[in-house]
Formats: C-alpha cells, sequence, structure tokens
C-alpha cells in the first residue's frame, strides 16, 4: 500500500523548515494534496553517570504551553556528523562534555507530517565545563536518577516524544 508521490511544490522555506504541498496518489488511485514539512536533521544524547543518573534540561515549549524534562538535542548543522551534533549540543545546552558516544536510536517522531530525523547518542559519562552557552534553552540542567524516568513519564514531566523515546529504551535496558 505504497502511496505515489507524482510532485511537491514548496510554500514557504527558511534555513529551519520547508513547508511543502505534494501531489499523492493513494493507492486506491485517489489524488490528494498532502501538507509536508522538510527539516534538517537533529542529533542529541542520553548523558549517563556512574550514579545512573541521567542529564536532562527543564524546558517550556511556548507552542505547547508546557513544562517537562527533556533531553540535550538540536539540529544538526550542515555538514557536521550526527554524532558531533549531538556532543555539541550536550555542551552548549548543559555545559557537560558528553563522554565518548555511542548511537543509541533513531527516531522519525512525526512521519505522517515531516521527514525530521533524530539521532540519538548515549554517553556514560560527562564532565563539566562550563555554564550552558545557550543559557535561553531551559530554565535548569540537572542530574536525576534514571529510576524516576517511569514516574516522571506518569506526571507528564517528560513529554516530548524522542526524549520519551530516548528514555524508555535505556530505562528498559538498565533496569
Amino acid at each position: 500500500m505504497r502511496w505515489t508521490v507524482h510532485s511537491e511544490k514548496s510554500l514557504y522555506t527558511d534555513p529551519w523548515l520547508d513547508i511543502r504541498i505534494a501531489d499523492v496518489e493513494l493507492p486506491d488511485g485517489t489524488h490528494v494534496d498532502h501538507r509536508l514539512i522538510r527539516t534538517p536533521p537533529g542529533a542529541g544524547a542520553v548523558v549517563t553517570d556512574a550514579n545512573c543518573n541521567v542529564l536532562l534540561l527543564w524546558r517550556h515549549r511556548f507552542i505547547t504551553g508546557s513544562w517537562g524534562w527533556e533531553i540535550p538535542f538540536g539540529k544538526i548543522d550542515e555538514g557536521e556528523d550526527p554524532a558531533a551534533g549531538a556532543a555539541r549540543e550536550v555542551e552548549e545546552e548543559t555545559g557537560w562534555r558528553p563522554g565518548p558516544l555511542s548511537p543509541l536510536l533513531i527516531v522519525e517522531p512525526t512521519p505522517g507530517i515531516s521527514d525530521s530525523v533524530h539521532h540519538v547518542y548515549r554517553a556514560d559519562s560527562a564532565v563539566r565545563i562550563s555554564d550552558p552557552v545557550d543559557d535561553y534553552e531551559s530554565d535548569r540542567v540537572a542530574w536525576l536518577p534514571l529510576a524516576d524516568v517511569p514516574q516522571l513519564v506518569a506526571r507528564g514531566e517528560i513529554r516530548t516524544g524522542t526524549a520519551l523515546a530516548a528514555l524508555l529504551y535505556v530505562f528498559g535496558c538498565s533496569g
């Protein structure tokens, strides 16, 4: 049941996104105009320490009006390796330099509307190097017990799809 794309036209473009309309043919032959969003890929990391704590940011998301814990994450710069982008985002957003990164997950958070791809890495250590460079990114940065992740999810304190997938995956593999 593959959909066939006959054409795409950009409606709006900037460095962060490209909003498009596509002429799509459904398996029954019906054509629909489908809106989609093309974005650069993103990268982030789940960083833990020897005491089974995880490095998180407490953020406000103005679009949804919600607060929650998130992993450090952001846009990969053009030509940047995803792992390097993840390490950069951890440093900029938290002030901590992650230890060696290993691939954890690749997440497509909204494939019905966007081609966004999130590369998530894992680090088992970090070294404090400074205050966060991007201090506007979060209200606070904290190390929380990884064991608390299920309760944080249940209370709605971890809400973003990529953070949910990554943190529950790490929790499930360690718990």
